[in-house]
């Protein structure tokens, strides 16, 4: 038979079975080294790294440019399966004839997904981190060497993408840092490995970089003030009965912010009044308000949370007037709002309505404030009420309504029916909403 004359040649049939047993574990390596790469988790490479681990060093470098790594690594690896495809078809020719290149395909086809595919990328992908630093010399060196065949490839496939319609940019990350911490954290609530709060606190953070300080701040219509023209006794009645330590202070009108008043500065002030050897009580009638008042610290309100936390904690302040671009008071903002946005709602003994909880009445009908942020009614509630046209529940009520609704009008939008309960001139005061089965008509339906 032919292929038992075949065994006759001796050196070139084991010289072409030691070959393709070498491709095979070349291909293999390939495998598994780009699994192990692209699943290591850069975090602890870093760790690592940053213990002294040279090879994690080296592994994070070659990572930074997936793209460039991807394609040296398929290169490599295609070069390897075709080249051993095509001495196996060489040898099954010799050995059985004309069923030789389906025999070959076959063989090869089962070699290379068990041993070069499924059974080394099983193995990187347990041992990601481990895995990654032990190749990384190696693949650091092919990637060097391919790097020229591998930019020319990229090159020719942005044209061609191009002649379809479709843009790429070589400095382009395909998914940012904060992108896949978010969408990491997202999943793990989903199965149930993060705590809904522990959710909540991360993405805070991770959105304080996204958000302006015209988000959050207290609007000026609720900002509680003190009229620098009133008498120094009703002042003093004002700032003892307070639930807050620090007061702008205006003179004539609301929008002539002439200063801050810190309760503690005033409690000194009206210490010294009634200590020393000619203290009295009627002293205080006589206090020079003008002399604890602290020079205001204005911002724009396009600041973004992330840079306001730090000049809070760069000028050592907590407390900042909040104007638009025409200098305008639309609000004030404080470090306990920042921070209130990555651990949620800070409370203490000053706070009367700090322990009431959103509870739904008998019907599943929630009465809500219609200041209420949009974003504090989502974490607490983990509804998706679109935040981009407006900060507070009343807002979206008029943004979605593009009219001022009477009480009693009802609306629905978003998967919510929302029924305005309360209102004061044309500001809405209280909002009842429901959430819905399922979504009707996106069209408003007021009644």
């Amino acid at each position: 038979m032919l292929w038992l004359q075949s065994l006759n040649l001796d050196y070139a049939f084991w010289s072409t079975i030691f070959a393709i047993f070498i491709l095979l574990l070349m291909s293999a390596f390939f495998s598994g080294s780009e699994t192990a790469l692209t699943a290591a988790s850069r975090g602890k490479l870093q760790t690592q790294a940053d213990k002294g681990s040279r090879s994690a060093a080296r592994a994070l470098s070659i990572t930074e440019d997936n793209e460039r790594l991807i394609g040296s690594v398929l290169l490599g690896n295609n070069l390897v399966n075709i080249l051993a495809t095509s001495l196996a078809t060489a040898l099954f020719t010799k050995l059985v004839g004309e069923s030789s290149v389906a025999l070959a395909t076959l063989v090869m086809t089962l070699l290379v997904l068990i041993f070069a595919e499924v059974l080394p990328k099983t193995y990187a992908i347990t041992n990601a981190e481990r895995a990654a630093a032990r190749v990384s010399a190696p693949i650091a060196l092919l990637v060097s060497i391919f790097d020229p065949i591998v930019s020319a490839v990229r090159k020719l496939v942005r044209g061609i993408l191009w002649l379809f319609g479709v843009r790429t940019s070589a400095d382009e990350p395909i998914l940012a840092v904060r992108e896949e911490i978010a969408g990491a954290i997202s999943l793990g609530h989903l199965e149930g490995v993060v705590q809904k709060e522990d959710r909540d606190r991360i993405l805070g953070a991770l959105d304080l970089s996204e958000r302006t300080v015209e988000e959050i701040m207290l609007h000026r219509s609720s900002i509680e003030m003190i009229n620098f023209n009133d008498e120094a006794k009703e002042i003093l009645a004002q700032c003892m009965s307070s639930n807050h330590t620090r007061l702008p202070v205006y003179k004539d009108e609301p929008e002539n912010i002439i200063g801050v008043i810190h309760a503690k500065d005033l409690a000194r002030s009206m210490y010294d009044k009634i200590s020393g050897p000619d203290a009295s009580l009627k002293n205080l009638l006589s206090l020079d308000i003008s002399s604890v008042i602290m020079k205001p610290y204005f911002v724009p309100d396009t600041t973004a949370l992330d840079e306001q936390m730090r000049q809070f904690l760069k000028r050592r302040t907590h407390f900042a007037l909040v104007v638009d671009e025409y200098g305008s008071l639309e609000g004030m903002i404080t470090l306990e709002d920042i921070l209130e946005e990555i651990v949620g709602e800070i409370a203490d003994e000053f706070d009367p309505d700090s322990n009431e909880s959103i509870k739904p009445d008998l019907d599943g009908v929630y009465e809500l404030d219609g200041t209420m942020t949009i974003r504090d009614l989502n974490r607490a509630m983990d509804w998706n009420l679109p935040d981009e046209h407006a900060n507070t529940l009343a807002g979206l009520v008029l943004h979605e309504a593009q009219m001022i609704p009477a009480v009693g009008q009802v609306f629905r939008f978003h998967g919510f029916r929302f029924e305005v309960a309360g209102r004061d001139a044309n500001r809405i005061t209280v909002i009842r909403v429901r959430q819905l089965l399922t979504e009707p008509f996106n069209d408003d339906l007021a009644s």
